[in-house]
């Protein structure tokens, strides 16, 4: 296949659909959105057949553990692609709403516009969920998109993709406004990333090797975070109950994604107390610990951790932990090692809670709750299209909003400038 060729009828195809998609009524949009729900419902069976293609593959590759759940398509995920489907067809929609908009001296209105950003390319590994979550947004924030999905679960991909061609195509919409990359040819990534002509804005989700690459050598503007190093820290004022459900849900309720702890940071006052229930809870789940001199003095079975521990995402059944002295050293240490994607405090003391809030600089900061929380789906916005640590245009889980952009409109009545 002639991968440059290839990529040039994608995006020729993206950027026709993108033009349509702008000007495509709230009611159509959310027609595919709800007819692709309803196809996905139907196809279960198919689904599953053909994810059970990419789990073999994947496990004969020898994928770790954490990668294959990932890749997984149980009947409770495809529950959730439906609901976030039916979740994103009942939001507001965005497009056309104009704000600010004011009498200027001269006679003139002046607002601003929220507008589609045009063509989205989205490159990812493993989750197939990924296909519907970033296609639901994208239909409903009347964009268009490129889907690269990771070659592990290109038959997952493909037959999500064929769903939700059904439904755009039902709703009277152009199919190839939702396009999924059909070839594992990894030159692919290196075209979609540099034919700005085509796509508008690179989102990337997955390793940081591949993220890395990406904002190295892309010509598109990216929409990114690099890893997810994300810490709870329990303070001197937390209700231990809340702290031992808190630490636990956050490392244990599943290790391979970006908003899972992996350090857990711990007040001098209340180490003693903490840590040996805390333990015991992680043996149960076969958590590896890895901790600091005051850390390894109370838990016997802790490794020593390393310098490099405090800023590694393990995505994988292993925690870091270090005692602090106090908030003070707890928000130094996150800021130093944190990767600003999403960092808790376990405290009943409001004051310390506000501190933590204002100091931590993070897309999302929590108190009393567990990191997994910080998700698009949690957080109302239908679903997510990737979380942003980066601080211009958007920051933190990127939902429809983050998928548009605002023009100036100015509104006259033959006014002349004077």
């Amino acid at each position: 296949m002639d991968i440059k060729a290839y990529m040039v009828e994608v995006g020729t195809a993206a950027r026709q659909a993108a033009s349509e998609m702008a000007s495509v009524s709230t009611g159509l949009k959310n027609s595919a959105l709800l007819a692709t729900a309803d196809v996905l419902d139907k196809q279960r069976e198919m689904l599953m057949s053909e994810n059970a293609k990419d789990l073999t593959q994947a496990r004969d590759n020898g994928l770790e553990p954490a990668m294959v759940d990932r890749l997984a398509l149980t009947p409770e995920r495809i529950d959730v692609m439906i609901e976030g489907l039916k979740q994103v067809a009942g939001l507001d929609d965005p497009i056309g709403i104009i704000n600010d908009l004011k009498f200027m001296p001269s006679g003139i209105q002046v607002g601003k516009m929220r507008v589609p950003l045009g063509v989205i390319g989205i490159v990812y590994e493993s989750r197939p969920n990924v296909t519907v979550e970033a296609a639901s947004l994208c239909i409903k924030s009347g964009n268009a998109t490129i889907l690269r999905g990771g070659s592990e679960a290109i038959h997952s991909n493909k037959a999500i993709a064929d769903c939700i061609a059904i439904g755009l195509k039902e709703a009277g919409l152009p199919e190839t406004a939702v396009q999924v990359i059909e070839t594992t040819d990894r030159a692919v990534v290196g075209e979609m990333i540099t034919m700005p002509e085509y796509v508008d804005v690179i989102v990337p989700r997955g390793g940081k090797g591949l993220i890395e690459r990406i904002s190295r050598d892309a010509k598109v503007t990216v929409i990114k975070h690099l890893d997810g190093i994300c810490h709870v820290y329990i303070d001197s004022d937390a209700d231990i109950q809340k702290a031992n459900n808190i630490a636990l849900n956050s490392k244990t309720h599943r290790y391979g994604t970006c908003n899972t702890m992996e350090t857990l940071l711990v007040d001098v006052a209340v180490a003693e107390k903490v840590l040996p229930d805390l333990a015991s809870l992680y043996a149960e789940k076969g958590v590896e610990l890895r901790g600091c001199s005051r850390v390894c003095s109370i838990l016997s079975d802790a490794k020593t951790a390393t310098e490099e521990d405090w800023s590694t995402e393990y995505l994988a059944p292993i925690l870091s932990i270090k005692v602090v002295d106090n908030l003070d050293a707890a928000i130094a240490h996150i800021n130093k090692y944190s990767s600003h994607h999403t960092d808790a405090i376990i405290t009943e003391n409001y004051t310390k809670g506000r501190q933590f809030l204002t100091q931590v600089d993070s897309s999302s900061v929590m108190i009393n709750a567990s990191t997994r929380f910080a998700d698009g789906f949690e957080y109302g916005l239908g679903a997510e299209i990737g979380i942003s640590t980066d601080k211009i245009h958007a920051r933190g889980p990127v939902g429809l909003l983050g998928l548009t952009s605002e023009k100036y409109v100015v509104l006259g009545d033959g006014h002349t400038r004077q």
